[in-house]
């Protein structure tokens, strides 16, 4: 009884330690998790777990992101889940997605996980158009829904922008996934709107404008012009960034420059505008000092594991050769086999044809010589039968006249038999001789059938696998496994790769410039002016005036300017 009541009491003890959960979706670019979280999970533990549960490590990039009415907001870390102003119907949904960008991808951007997150974000970001896309960079980004929104601003049919995509396509076959996708997001770094996230704000004066915020600092934009900004201001300029209200208040880093102020909408865009300053301006003050501990041993694996995958793509590759030389001599073995059994059916039919042809040649020449002999036993009863009747002769003159005429007519008649006896007999030796003829090209055809039938089908296949070279470490492989070594001369030979690789690439760079300038000037001419948009024609203003060579060089040419000047031009606006 006692044992009962104590195995209830510690059920209930139990039951009432377990913690009260919620569910939560988390939707990533190419994927959808749930997860059960504890009531008092803060930010930071629902986001740890998903970083964890998709095996990020560049965590700096990323937030989870809501919507609140029409603005988007993003969670906070140290704040509870529940205690944000979310729905609070289950599964309660936020957004993985990349929070902030990296100045250069191929230098920040380590993992290959980040990587193709960063990816499928931009890529549609760019189909969405939410980032403006000329056309000669949709043909090389293969941006299908960019290329049909441009499809009708040029004189292309849709066959000739597959034409070029494909040709573009042809020149990168080959590459892994992680490096096409990286030459992808080094191309769109580069694009305008790449990276930029706008909000709408109003000066002293009161004239709208449009606030930019990126990687390389805060820009002032045209609401009809985000493309180009007014003026710019990098992170290295400014020194305190804070709002009260709906007023925001920027502190430049020189403080015999007056701060300069703008207001927002709503304050809940102030505090989106404010997490976005303070998140980019800590990575951009992180990117110019020494790696951490951390980062700089995740480029080392970085570094080993793109290692690793070269070494095993060379492997594949020799190996795809020598499957494709083994099916190569497959082809031809079959090829020639093929061709070594036409020519026996052809050889059997000849040969078939030439003994039907002596047969027949046999049968005529039989019958002709016993046409020969008949004739010759006519021919000797016709001189019978003259002798009987000269024995017999008829002593009147018309008997002996009828006589003569029988005995001129039997004359005739022999003579006419013997020349066809005689023509017999010749027909008869010439059908002889084709039956010899026959029977020679019966015994060719005879002897070719037999060496075609004694030459070799298949050659020997025994090949011998080529020796890696010495310089290559060597893998064993078991069942799904891959161990490898690495040494120092390894390492310092891979680097050494790596160095050739990278000038490889400035070189393929300048090749890829120089194609789109090409595909640029091609494709100009078929452009027609009144289908043009308005962020067509800034675009190609600024390429007129060059401005748009590179989104780092349009802000740097911004920055030119003393930053005072650049806030009494703000304030004038």
């Amino acid at each position: 009884m006692a044992g009962a009541i104590a195995s209830r009491m510690s059920f209930s003890s139990l039951k009432r330690k377990q913690p009260k959960t919620f569910t939560v979706r988390i939707v990533t670019m190419d994927a959808e998790m749930e997860f059960n979280c504890e009531m008092k999970w803060k930010g930071k533990d629902l986001f740890d777990l998903v970083c964890r549960t998709l095996g990020l490590r560049e965590t700096w990039f990323f937030g989870l992101q809501y919507t609140i009415k029409d603005t988007v907001a993003w969670l906070k870390m140290d704040k509870k889940v529940l205690d944000h102003d979310v729905s609070k119907e289950e599964p309660v949904t936020f957004h993985f997605l990349a929070k902030f960008y990296p100045e250069n991808a191929e230098e920040e951007l380590v993992q290959e996980v980040t990587q193709h997150l960063f990816f499928l974000q931009v890529k549609k970001q760019i189909l969405d158009e939410k980032i403006y896309c000329p056309p000669e960079a949709s043909v090389l980004l293969a941006s299908y829904a960019v290329q049909a929104k441009v499809i009708n601003l040029y004189q292309m049919t849709p066959e000739m922008w597959e034409e070029r995509i494909t040709a573009w396509y042809a020149e990168h076959r080959g590459r892994a996934r992680d490096e096409a996708e990286m030459e992808y997001l080094k191309i769109a770094q580069d694009l305008e709107m790449y990276g930029v996230n706008y909000f709408a704000i109003r000066n002293k004066k009161g004239t709208e404008l449009l606030l930019g915020v990126d990687a390389l600092g805060l820009h002032i934009y045209d609401p009809e012009n985000r493309l180009t900004p007014k003026i710019s201001f990098p992170w290295n300029e400014i020194r305190n960034i804070s709002y009260s209200d709906k007023e925001f208040t920027i502190k430049p880093l020189d403080k015999k420059i007056d701060v300069f102020k703008f207001n927002s909408s709503k304050l809940r865009v102030n505090k989106l505008i404010l997490q976005l300053c303070i998140g980019n301006h800590d990575l951009f003050m992180r990117r110019r000092k020494a790696d951490s501990l951390e980062v700089q041993q995740m480029k080392a694996q970085a570094r080993e594991e793109k290692a690793r995958k070269q070494m095993e793509r060379q492997r594949l590759a020799r190996e795809k050769q020598m499957r494709e030389e083994a099916e190569r001599t497959r082809d031809e073995l079959e090829r020639r086999l093929l061709q070594m059994k036409e020519e026996a059916t052809m050889a059997n039919e000849a040969l078939m044809r030439s003994e039907e042809t002596a047969d027949l040649l046999a049968e005529k020449a039989q019958i002709t010589e016993e046409e020969a002999k008949l004739l010759a036993q006519k021919a000797a009863e016709a001189e019978q039968e003259m002798q009987r009747i000269k024995a017999t002769a008829i002593r009147t003159e018309e008997e002996k006249r009828l006589m003569e005429q029988k005995v001129l007519e039997a004359e005739v008649l022999a003579l006419k038999m013997a020349e066809e006896s005689e023509r017999r007999a010749k027909e008869a030796d010439q059908l002889k001789q084709d039956l010899q003829e026959a029977r020679e090209a019966e015994r060719r055809a005879k002897q070719k059938l037999l060496e075609i039938a004694t030459k070799p089908t298949y050659p020997p296949m025994n090949p011998i696998p080529a020796p890696l070279p010495p310089d290559i470490p060597n893998f064993d492989l078991i069942g799904d496994s891959l161990s490898f070594d690495f040494k120092d001369t390894d390492m310092k030979r891979l680097s050494m790769e790596i160095e050739k690789e990278k000038v490889e690439y400035m070189e393929k760079s300048k090749h890829l410039q120089e194609q789109l300038n090409e595909l640029k000037t091609e494709i100009e001419a078929l452009k027609l002016k009144e289908r043009e948009t308005a962020l067509d024609i800034l675009h190609n203003e600024n390429s007129d005036r060059g401005g748009t060579s590179s989104k780092h060089n349009t802000i740097k040419k911004l920055t030119l300017q003393s930053a005072k000047s650049r806030v009494a031009f703000f304030e004038e606006l």
